[in-house]
């Protein structure tokens, strides 16, 4: 059982949803990266979902874009992204780690080393904004032979015959992107979400994420009500930004964020058990 199925099992067992953060690796200085990652963790994130740069980032808006470049700036690269996961498993062995990137690099690396370095550095899963199921089974194949989820996205335009296809070759869980758009656009329309999720779920089996324009607690709270997962990003790293240079503060802004959605979500989760 990979580490993102059993992280949602436990989190089903315990009728919580899982808090999703992300954060760009090596943004905006590389040695943020590892101690947020565990103070994210003590801040009630469930998995982590660490971007990797990459030049064109077509589905991001423009905070993660500038974050993609400040990375860059630092020369990160797949290999950096191996390295911090490395060392955050030296002492967390069980919170899920999820890469985020795109298509170009990972080809340039080769399918099949790509895969089983990142099996060695502890990635569970890999989002590959620009590798649809339909063109991705030797991709696929690989991720799953050293045991890592492919995890895809869904819009709200995805039609059921692409979730069907979508279903077949996702595993850990399927990534809702709840806006027509980039990263950070625009702001939620909770009862659409909860209309789609309920189309999504008559295709897809495994867990279902939403993310893309959630950016506080209250909207956390009312998503987590009909998805598996809540995964906030553009949020984060505009406080990151705004505090450059100054890891103790970013740790200090990021942790806050998360905190204030971890118990808006508990809470919304135990009034709801409370009056079903």
């Amino acid at each position: 059982m990979s580490r993102l199925t059993a992280r949602f099992e436990q989190l089903q067992a315990q009728s919580r949803k899982a808090l999703i953060p992300y954060i760009m690796t090596s943004d905006p200085q590389p040695e943020v990266t590892l101690p947020l990652m565990h103070a994210m963790v003590k801040a009630g994130a469930d998995i982590i979902e660490l971007g990797a740069p990459f030049s064109d980032p077509m589905a991001d808006g423009p905070v993660i874009q500038l974050a993609a470049e400040r990375a860059l700036e630092h020369n990160t690269s797949l290999h950096d992204v191996f390295k911090v996961v490395q060392q955050f498993r030296q002492t967390d062995a069980e919170t899920p780690i999820i890469m985020m990137g795109y298509l170009n690099p990972i080809e340039v690396m080769g399918y099949e080393v790509f895969a089983a370095q990142a099996e060695s550095a502890g990635i569970d899963g890999i989002i590959t904004v620009d590798m649809p199921p339909e063109e991705g089974s030797e991709y696929v194949a690989a991720l799953k032979q050293h045991a890592i989820d492919p995890v895809f996205l869904l819009a709200p335009t995805t039609s059921e015959a692409r979730m069907d296809k979508i279903a077949a070759a996702a595993s850990g869980f399927a990534y809702y992107v709840s806006l027509k758009g980039v990263t950070g656009a625009a702001t939620l329309n909770v009862a659409e979400v909860t209309e789609k999720m309920r189309a999504i779920r008559k295709h897809i089996k495994i867990p279902v994420g939403v993310g893309f324009g959630i950016k506080d607690a209250a909207t956390a709270a009312s998503i987590s009500a009909c998805a598996d997962a809540v995964v906030v990003g553009s949020a984060i790293v505009t406080r990151m930004a705004e505090n450059s240079g100054n890891t103790d503060k970013i740790i200090t802004d990021v942790t806050e964020i998360l905190a204030s959605m971890r118990n808006a979500m508990d809470a919304a989760g135990a009034s709801k058990i409370k009056t079903a």
